[in-house]
């Protein structure tokens, strides 16, 4: 019997979720730096982006096909099991030696937790700077939803922490003891001043438009990753982060948060989130 066959029968996630609420928004795209460089300062991770992905040559396919995996597992119903299998199938054969001379492994379920959970990590601090902060029993409903789609990915109960208060303390042990400098590390921070990549498939952003203010939006998401960055991580990295930052960024937040809660959900959306919102809404 395969691995697959023998997963557990769970339920996706349904409108009732705290996910369903939070992991729609727009506003998510500020937190994709940080989750990025959480998963590739993982020596397994990292090995594995650095010997098999291409996202410093299609850095903005390679987003948009990470956004639309995790809103599938969010919003899509019993099509979040299907697009679980795909990535365990794709991920199959990402395997090789690291850095350190040592045999890995995508599916290695200590390095494929560490992406779900950094995931998780990531959301609700941007939550709290970009969105609206969550509540204490928000966060422990979400965690609890975030293990649940751990469990469809293919993940085990004894994988995960059992709660909130388990989940916090193995993060804070994985960026104490487990993440590392390493080149996949540099290659993404090098991609935050945006110099060099091309503009995105937008299009209300052309070429033309997306020259001026590409130094603005490198800024910005510079900004933006290093800010939501755990402290001890930050400096390992050797990452300049100031009280004048922390200002910018509190700025930045205080803006983002009043602008963002009067655009209208059919913009403020990705298309996805809006539709599965805009069923339930109907039915």
């Amino acid at each position: 019997m395969s691995t697959e066959a023998r997963l557990p029968a769970v339920t996706p996630l349904g409108p009732d979720s705290v996910a369903w609420r939070v992991a729609g928004d727009r506003r998510l795209l500020l937190g994709a730096g940080t989750a990025l460089l959480l998963q590739v300062a993982h020596p397994v991770v990292g090995a594995g982006v650095h010997d098999h992905s291409n996202f410093t040559e299609d850095p903005w396919g390679r987003l948009d096909r990470t956004i639309d995996s995790l809103l599938s597992q969010v919003f899509g119903g019993q099509a979040a099991i299907a697009e679980a299998a795909r990535l365990r199938e794709m991920h199959k054969a990402i395997k090789g030696v690291d850095q350190h001379g040592e045999r890995y492994h995508a599916l290695n379920p200590e390095a494929y937790w560490w992406v779900h959970g950094s995931t998780f990590w990531t959301a609700v601090h941007l939550q709290e700077i970009f969105v609206h902060p969550l509540s204490c029993m928000e966060k422990r409903s979400l965690y609890a939803e975030w293990r649940r789609l751990g469990l469809i990915l293919g993940l085990r109960e004894h994988h995960m922490p059992e709660d909130l208060e388990g989940f916090e303390a193995y993060f804070d042990d994985v960026v104490a003891n487990r993440l590392e400098d390493n080149q996949t590390v540099r290659e993404v921070l090098r991609s935050l001043s945006m110099r060099g990549v091309p503009s995105p498939p937008w299009w209300f952003l052309p070429e033309a438009l997306w020259r001026p203010v590409r130094p603005t939006g490198g800024n910005l998401l510079s900004l933006s990753t290093v800010g939501l960055l755990p402290a001890p991580l930050r400096d390992r990295l050797g990452l300049k982060w100031t009280d004048t930052d922390e200002r910018r960024l509190r700025r930045l937040g205080a803006i983002t948060r009043a602008v963002g809660n009067r655009v209208p959900d059919r913009i403020r959306l990705y298309p996805k989130a809006y539709r599965a919102k805009l069923f339930d809404d109907v039915h």
